[in-house]
């Protein structure tokens, strides 16, 4: 495995997008380290596919995103389900770029998880502005606490209590948000 830069790049202020008819793949091993990256992820990333292929995943980790929510993503896909979640990654220069991603597990014929496959889309910009939202609660309690597996578990609490409140599933609630601000599907089912 490859390993991260010594020198992460430092976050910029600064959008790269990607057109809605686009679709960002890349595939991992089980331990997260990229396998296989299409011209779209290469593209919007920055990275030269000889840095991708070999290295971890999180090598686009925007400092800025929650903890919880990788946390929530690990587990569900570990267990062999699909999650749907709105990510905030970076590219090589600093910039960041938003997705919604869809992250299902690969597995052989005996049903033994060998990998994971992401499909990323561009989000509507009503949905990244109203997860951002809740994302600020979850960065706001991640930065009450000085080890990363206590801050990604009590920022997931902070979602469980906001789910909580509003009688959904994480599931439900991403499943909202992409039908309210989906163009095409709004009133679809």
């Amino acid at each position: 495995m490859r390993s991260l830069p010594a020198t992460r790049p430092t976050p910029l202020n600064r959008e790269v997008t990607f057109g809605v008819d686009e679709i960002i793949v890349s595939k991992t091993d089980t331990k997260g380290v990229i396998t296989y990256a299409n011209d779209v992820f290469i593209r919007v990333c920055g990275y030269p596919e000889e840095h991708l292929i070999g290295a971890p995943h999180n090598i686009i980790r925007h400092p800025d995103f929650p903890g919880g929510v990788f946390k929530l993503l690990w587990d569900t896909i570990s267990a062999g389900q699909e999650i749907f979640a709105y990510v905030k990654n970076m590219a090589k220069d600093g910039s960041y770029y938003w997705v919604l991603a869809h992250v299902t597990p690969t597995v052989d014929r005996t049903g033994r998880i060998v990998g994971y496959h992401s499909s990323r889309r561009s989000p509507d910009r009503a949905a990244v502005a109203e997860i951002d939202t809740v994302y600020d609660l979850m960065r706001e309690e991640e930065h009450r606490h000085h080890n990363r597996a206590d801050a990604a578990a009590a920022s997931l609490n902070v979602v469980a209590a906001i789910l909580a409140d509003k009688g959904v599933s994480y599931d439900e609630f991403v499943w909202d948000l992409i039908h309210r601000t989906s163009p095409e599907l709004r009133g679809v089912s």
